[in-house]
């Protein structure tokens, strides 16, 4: 059992250290490196055949564009225009997470499938961003493309090309992914902590948020990822229920929060923000299930 808390209570106590140390923002460009470092490990045990899109693929990048708008439109209508609603837009029409197969692979899901998911969604989001965004927040939208494009392929690109180079010359690169699990697994605790030590600098350098806000927004984020991974799970079905519960629910709260910075401002980026925390809170108790599961199947064969 205390085996099986380990990475739950590593997630846990990853935001508490953030926050409890706002200096480490400044060292907060280190974790999309960390990112890629992660991703080049986990495409190495890719098995590239197996990456087709499917009709639930196309379902779930329809479900993402549908719960981003209705939670612009119901924040809208019952809190009104500003940075309220511009925040849960953000927060909803995000796509998947560039770590979602690294989660994925750490639950023992199909690693093949979220990274569908994942190449898929954001194609779609980002080509889709720059003519939505001028409606929802009242101004020009299409210089975030270039950007919205050298994110992906620097972060996503970048160590995909690389672990097919690798895998070409040294084809016994694909067995590494296992054996470095726990490494990923420590790198994604260290990125935990400087997302929650950027957040922690965010708020306490606000004087002008109240609590009301704060509470409004992080209840808006929770509404909206209990939705993301709920509805994910009944469009995959028995079959591929996690994989698509994960692929919906985990975003890329990173782009979010530098779109929601560069094109409203830092209260409607607080909404990413508290995301970060619900999706990882969720992943933490998944990882939890998922090590009790392995502590059981290895206490029968003993």
């Amino acid at each position: 059992m205390i085996k099986s808390l380990s990475r739950t209570l590593a997630i846990i106590l990853a935001f508490i250290a953030g926050y409890l140390m706002p200096e480490l923002h400044v060292y907060s460009w280190l974790f999309k490196w960390l990112l890629i470092i992660m991703l080049f490990i986990t495409f190495l045990g890719i098995q590239y055949h197996r990456l087709k899109p499917t009709w639930t693929h196309c379902w779930m990048v329809l479900a993402n564009i549908v719960i981003g708008f209705l939670a612009w439109g119901g924040s809208y209508l019952f809190l009104g225009a500003g940075d309220v609603a511009e925040s849960a837009f953000f927060t909803g029409i995000m796509p998947t997470a560039t770590a979602s197969p690294v989660i994925m692979g750490l639950l023992g899901g199909s690693v093949e499938f979220v990274l569908t998911a994942l190449l898929l969604c954001n194609g779609v989001i980002c080509a889709l961003l720059p003519m939505v965004l001028p409606a929802v927040i009242g101004q020009e939208g299409w210089g975030i493309y270039a950007s919205v494009a050298g994110n992906i392929v620097q972060v996503m690109l970048l160590p995909l090309i690389l672990s097919i180079i690798v895998r070409h010359y040294y084809p016994k690169a694909i067995h590494v992914t296992k054996k470095l699990k726990n490494f990923s697994f420590g790198m994604w605790v260290v990125i935990l902590v400087l997302i929650a030590a950027n957040a922690s600098n965010d708020i306490a350098s606000r004087a002008d948020l109240s609590a009301e806000i704060l509470w409004v927004l992080g209840g808006l984020s929770l509404i909206i990822c209990a939705i993301n991974f709920w509805i994910g799970y009944l469009i995959g079905g028995n079959r591929y229920g996690a994989e698509c519960s994960q692929s919906l629910g985990q975003k890329n709260t990173t782009l979010a929060i530098y779109l929601a910075l560069t094109y409203s401002g830092p209260i409607a980026a607080l909404g990413p923000t508290f995301y970060v925390l619900w999706h990882n809170l969720w992943n933490a108790w998944q990882l939890f299930r998922a090590s009790e599961r392995e502590r059981r199947l290895r206490a029968e064969k003993d």
